[in-house]
Order: structure tokens, then sequence, then C-alpha cells
């Protein structure tokens, strides 16, 4: 059976006064109808493999692979035309933060149906009657008022589930969500989490989350990619987080708060300068 996505050696650089600089150098996975978390420290990379994915990478950067395809599309040999057709519709990625990532000038559901109505031929009628039951289906209370309010409006547990609502509206079949519970409390995310889920299922999506948080992964996902300076380090499966082998996850686990032990010194992570060869 063909992946829904399959990534080989995608290298992702930029160049700079003093060079290229390599943020992703080589990654190679395969994601199927599942959950596919990526770990790792800021700068690892993470979030430039998911921009690459999505043709999100500002112009001036330099992208090589072996193949990248989603199904038996190469996203490599399309047009910017061709994947703004794509992206939205087939791919969708919810960004980190929606203060950032929704039109502060513009109403939810007017951004909402914008998707909608870029992507499907739909009556004005039509396309708000979909706003509203996919805002309703990321259980927010009152979609007919949250419609018709703006970003700013809102709390930041609500945007998010805004900006869910907004990249599932048209039924993508893989979605990339980048840190996607990072400015929520713990409460939120857990609800967050629970609309993922819920909607993966039912739909069978395909899922990249990318997180820093190792216990919300091993947790949620079922497969896990640990990255390190733009490689990845380690592939296991979520369950089987805790006995990870490379000395680096082991280091970020160690890392992790434990109310069990007494921790003094805190662990510091060690890094080896062959992990990032």
């Amino acid at each position: 059976m063909t992946p829904l996505l399959s990534v080989e050696n995608l290298k992702v650089s930029f160049p700079t006064r003093t060079g290229l600089v390599e943020a992703v150098r080589g990654v190679t996975f395969t994601l199927g109808r599942e959950r596919l978390g990526i770990v790792g420290e800021s700068g690892s990379g993470k979030s430039q493999t998911g921009r690459a994915i999505m043709g999100l990478t500002p112009p001036q950067a330099v992208i090589s692979a072996g193949h990248l395809r989603f199904g038996e599309t190469d996203l490599l040999a399309l047009s910017p035309r061709e994947r703004r057709k794509l992206r939205g519709k087939r791919l969708a990625m919810i960004l980190q933060d929606p203060k950032y990532s929704l039109n502060p000038v513009m109403t939810i559901g007017r951004q909402i149906v914008e998707t909608l109505l870029t992507h499907e031929r739909l009556s004005g009628r039509e396309a708000r009657a979909r706003a509203l039951a996919m805002l309703e289906a990321v259980k927010i209370r009152d979609p007919e008022r949250v419609f018709g309010l703006y970003p700013h409006e809102v709390s930041g547990g609500m945007g998010q589930r805004v900006m869910i609502a907004m990249m599932l509206v048209c039924g993508p079949e893989l979605l990339i969500a980048d840190e996607p519970t990072s400015a929520l409390d713990v409460t939120v995310q857990l609800e967050v989490l629970d609309i993922l889920d819920g909607l993966v299922r039912e739909r069978g999506m395909g899922l990249i989350f990318i997180s820093h948080d190792l216990r919300l992964v091993s947790s949620f996902c079922d497969r896990v990619l640990v990255m390190y300076a733009g490689r990845v380090v380690e592939e296991l499966a979520a369950a089987n987080l805790a006995e990870a082998r490379h000395p680096y996850t082991q280091g970020l686990l160690h890392c992790l708060p434990s109310l069990e032990s007494d921790r003094h010194p805190l662990p510091v992570l060690m890094r080896r300068k062959e992990w990032s060869l």
C-alpha cells in the first residue's frame, strides 16, 4: 500500500553571509493514516520539516530530497499555484500560536468561509453552514456568536480551536500540528488533544504532531521521531519512548521533572559532536 506521505533525504538550507545554514539534513520517514510525533529541542529542524512538506518555506531556502511524495504526487515537482490548490484542501497545518496565525482584521467566520470558498464551489449560505458545523465539531459553544467575533475577542484556547476548525473544514487527508498546545494551560491542552484525536479517528487522517513535550507525545502518538541538529537520531513506538536507546533521547527524558525522586543537581542535557555529523 502506498504511504500517505513519503519523505526521503529531505534537506532544507538557508543562505547567509557566512554560507549555507543547514536546518534539515537528510530526514527520511513515511506516514500512514496514523499519528506521528516529532520531538526535539528548539532549532532541531522539526518545524522546518513540516513547512517544507507544506511548501511554506521562505523563497530563499534551498530544498532538496530523494523524493517528497504525498500519495502519488511529487510535491517538489508542483508549481507554486498547484501547491496552493493542494494546501488547505488535502494538506493542512495548524501553526503554533493563533495570535499570529489568524488575521486580526477579519472575523473568525469570514476566515473559515474564505478557506472553504478558495477550494470548493459553494454558495455563501452553504459555506456559512459548513463553517458553523465545523466550529461546533471542535466543541465551541455558541458557534453563531463566535462566528462573528474577531480573533482578539477569544481566548487562546478558543483561538486554537478556531485554527483547528479552519484547517479541517475542507477535510484534508494529512494534518501537520506544529506545537498546537504550547500556548495553552494543561486543562485546555487536554481538550484540544481530545478534539484532534476524535477528528483523526473519525476522518482517518494522517497526523504529524510536532512538540517539545515528550510525555504528551508518548501518550498521544503512535510513533515518534527524535530530531537533533536537523537529523532524525531515533525512531520508535510512542509507547516505548521510555525505553529509548539513543543518549540524546535518554537525556531529554531525564530532563523531565519527577515527583518520585530528589533531583539535585538538575540533569543537564549532553550533546556530542558526532550526533550532528
